[in-house]
């Protein structure tokens, strides 16, 4: 696409229209084996999808709330600490039929994980996952550090 032709967004940022492929492009596309209509670099097998989530907070917790549809609650790990939360799983396809007789074929069916960093400490201990009905609500109850606590002097 010459200069003249590009579209006003695309003057705006610089970018490059997707249908025309640079000659450095397309030779370094040849070069990795990856051809005109396939996805080469975009399809690694056994990589993991990435969970979508909802995290927001209350006053006193933070709240990570995500769909985890046709997974049972024992194929779920999740891993706590005091700054990060770490979520894994794997949703089982029961195939009936075979490709040919699909007309969408959209679920994601495999391994997926997310990890979250927390924008505050909160407390392991504490914590609690539900899931309900393909809802996965975990809550983690922030640190209190205004929180005092008075210690007894025992003498021995």
């Amino acid at each position: 696409m010459s200069k003249d032709k590009r579209s006003f967004f695309e003057k705006l940022t610089g970018s490059v229209s997707l249908n025309e492929e640079s000659e450095e492009t397309r030779e370094e596309n040849e070069e990795k084996g990856a051809h005109k209509g396939e996805a080469g670099w975009l399809e690694e097998e056994n990589e993991e999808a990435q969970l979508t989530v909802d995290v927001y907070q209350t006053p006193t917790e933070i709240i990570i709330k995500s769909i985890v549809a046709g997974v049972k609650p024992d194929d779920l790990q999740i891993s706590i600490t005091r700054d990060m939360v770490t979520i894994r799983g794997k949703r089982e396809e029961n195939k009936e039929g075979e490709d040919d007789d699909y007309f969408y074929n959209e679920l994601y069916w495999g391994s997926f994980s997310r990890t979250i960093m927390l924008p505050q400490e909160i407390e392991p201990e504490e914590t609690e996952a539900i899931e309900k009905h393909g809802l996965l609500v975990i809550r983690l109850p922030k640190v209190d550090r205004e929180k005092q606590t008075k210690l007894k002097v025992r003498s021995i």
